[in-house]
């Protein structure tokens, strides 16, 4: 089978971390062929891990055989990288979010369209087991038509280790310019939204960075008990309205302690989420019958379920049957990718390069979440209702499968 040669830049933590393995080892479809990093050691790592080639950028933008450019840069060099690969007619496939800005994802958008290039973006934790599982429960109907989703979390990040910031390997970019928790980890959870309904119509909602000046707190740092300033938004509270007419709720802080909750409720029952940062994960439904007692049928014997009564009730008004709990039960996981599979993305893209379809990570789905954080962000500024001006359809569905994980990226040949 044809693979597509892809070049890496930036091999910081999340590249040494599963993505390298799962781009050398788990996805046949991509050839990694060489590396680059502005911290040589980091680049030389990976030339001693995998065997592959150490290049500067300008040597990988300018290298006729590599055709995608993987950008797993910090949120600061996003932009950087990714518009000068697609000026050098590369494809792009690059980590969350794809800039720092509404404004500088407009002009990558354009970019990408100007020189006929690919352009798609992580997070692709949406095409995960559980979450594809869910949107499969959920276009079966299996809770009626989905009325509202809610989904919260909150973390708490505070500098309190003796290494804050202190060299590359320490620095915690959700604290900085760009990489704040709504881009960090909110984009996991919008992602997963777009994937189970679509485009969002209007937004709104209050917060931003609700604690810019921040302390080092812990007494080995070098600067302890000296400040310095947060410029990027920490707690985001916002409402959603979905062009399918589902409403939502998107609740997000990194300056509350640990929560998390993710939940569709429907006309007939409720389906509890998982983490959309994991592949795997459970999923629960709550409907009346979802989890019915057993009951034993004997010859003679009329089975409790149809014997009925009459009940009345405090009004006279009179009801034939039984009351029946709501039930909840988990659900099995149908699809493939309930390892970790980061990169399972930019494998999805290189099939989409081999057979001229569209990529399940297209940008426009990246572009549309950075939009909703912009305009939560331009609400809590404006105190009005923000409408959403880009739009984007629902990421074809992965087909459920009974796979053995060396197999699973077969779904992706479509």
């Amino acid at each position: 089978m044809r693979k597509i040669k892809v070049g890496v830049v930036g091999c910081g933590g999340i590249c040494r971390g599963t993505y390298m393995d799962n781009m050398m080892y788990k996805f046949n479809v991509i050839d990694v062929v060489a590396c680059a990093d502005l911290i040589d050691s980091r680049a030389q790592y990976m030339v001693d891990k995998y065997g592959i080639r150490k290049m500067t950028v300008d040597e990988m933008m300018n290298d006729p055989e590599i055709e995608v450019i993987v950008n797993l840069t910090y949120p600061e060099s996003h932009f950087l990288i990714s518009s000068e690969a697609m000026k050098h007619g590369k494809h792009v496939y690059c980590e969350k979010m794809m800039a720092p800005t509404f404004e500088e994802a407009t002009e990558l958008m354009r970019l990408a369209e100007e020189n006929n290039v690919m352009f798609t973006t992580a997070p692709d934790t949406f095409l995960g087991a559980w979450e594809q599982s869910a949107r499969k429960y959920l276009d079966d109907g299996i809770i009626g038509r989905p009325v509202t989703v809610h989904a919260q979390v909150t973390s708490h990040y505070e500098p309190d280790t003796p290494f804050f910031d202190l060299a590359p390997r320490y620095f915690f970019f959700p604290l900085h310019y760009g990489g704040g928790f709504p881009f960090d980890l909110g984009g996991y959870y919008l992602h997963e939204m777009i994937n189970l309904f679509g485009s969002v119509k209007r937004v709104t909602g209050f917060g931003g960075n609700m604690n810019p000046v921040r302390t080092y707190t812990n007494p080995k740092h070098p600067k302890y008990k000296e400040t310095f300033e947060v410029n990027t938004p920490t707690t985001l509270l916002a409402a959603l309205e979905f062009e399918n007419g589902v409403l939502g709720t998107f609740h997000i802080s990194s300056d509350s302690f640990d929560s998390h909750s993710f939940t569709v409720t429907g006309t007939n029952g409720t389906m509890k989420l998982g983490d959309p940062n994991s592949f795997s994960d459970q999923i629960f439904v709550t409907r009346p019958g979802a989890n019915p007692t057993k009951e034993m049928i004997r010859a003679g014997v009329t089975p409790q379920s149809a014997s009925a009564e009459t009940v009345s009730g405090e009004d006279d008004n009179q009801c034939l049957g039984e009351w029946t709990p709501d039930q909840t039960v988990q659900l099995p996981l149908l699809h493939g990718f309930y390892s970790s599979s980061r990169g399972v993305g930019l494998a999805d893209m290189c099939y989409a390069l081999i057979n001229g379809r569209r990529p399940r990570c297209h940008a426009d789905i990246g572009y549309h979440a950075i939009e909703v954080i912009h305009g939560i962000q331009e609400s809590c500024k404006t105190g009005k209702i923000y409408e959403m001006t880009s739009r984007c359809p629902r990421p074809a569905a992965i087909a459920p499968s009974t796979f053995s994980e060396t197999a699973q990226e077969a779904t992706l040949d479509d």
